[in-house]
């Protein structure tokens, strides 16, 4: 069975971080593992507390992962420290860790950073580099590039941009302030559009962290990247589609729709 980990924060209340997931890389039939960054208090509402874990703490969940169950591709979440950052950079030069995919949680879809201005120079000079792909979203883009992006030609020149500046792949993800749901791959002067459903369904919660865990799910089973974010965005095209509906927010999505169930 092929073996993927998620280096991430937790949210206790499962639609985001870690446990979204481990619930993407199960359903999508490769085995999970976790580091986690820190836990969270959060839920649809919003987020009430952060609680760090040191970065040693980290680099013994990095050994304890990397020296015994060794992981075939690895997704990259919110880290907002520098230190830990540096940390994950070490463990994975040490391990020669191989597929990574790294979401850049920077900035909210509304436009609100979520991290220190050193945590970002520090994600660009350890992470970025060592990424197989990057998935920003269109303000992530935004700040990666340094441009205003308000149309699909803006999202091709940032992701051309980030993606000579770093040496990867860069998908940049569409909104509906650029278009319904399609995102742009660029790379070594390539890109290419991946067309997605237009679904109505308000819950949304833990989107970018899904999307970045199937795609290493997929890389790790030896797909290429092509095939395996168009795979993911069917995915979760699924679990939109299935229209789970919790939380007094922007709820979950339905991690398991693909799985048979039946309702007792």
């Amino acid at each position: 069975m092929k073996t993927a980990l998620t280096i991430a924060g937790s949210d206790c209340s499962g639609g985001a971080g870690i446990q979204a997931d481990i619930k993407t890389m199960t359903a999508n039939g490769v085995y999970a593992m976790s580091a986690i960054t820190a836990l969270t208090a959060q839920n649809t509402t919003g987020v009430t507390g952060i609680m760090e874990v040191t970065p040693e703490f980290l680099g013994q969940q990095l050994d304890s992962v990397f020296t015994d169950i060794y992981p075939d591709a690895v997704k990259i979440g919110m880290v907002s420290s520098v230190e830990l950052i540096r940390t994950i950079s070490e463990k994975l030069e040490l391990y020669e860790a191989k597929n990574i995919v790294v979401d850049p949680v920077m900035v909210s879809t509304s436009g609100s950073k979520l991290i220190k201005d050193h945590a970002i120079e520090a994600l660009k000079k350890y992470l970025f580099p060592k990424a197989a792909v990057l998935t920003p979203n269109i303000p992530e883009a935004s700040v990666l590039a340094g441009i205003t992006i308000s149309c699909e030609d803006d999202m091709i020149k940032a992701a051309e941009i980030i993606s000579n500046e770093y040496g990867c792949a860069v998908l940049c993800k569409g909104g509906h302030s650029i278009n319904d749901a399609n995102d742009l791959l660029y790379f070594e002067g390539e890109s290419r559009w991946f067309i997605g459903e237009r679904i109505d369904n308000q819950n949304t919660h833990g989107t970018g962290c899904t999307l970045s865990s199937a795609i290493a799910s997929f890389l790790a089973k030896g797909n290429d990247l092509e095939t395996a974010i168009q795979l993911s965005k069917d995915y979760i095209s699924g679990a939109l589609r299935s229209m789970l509906d919790l939380g007094k927010g922007s709820g979950p999505l339905d991690h398991m729709w693909n799985i048979n169930r039946e309702e007792h």
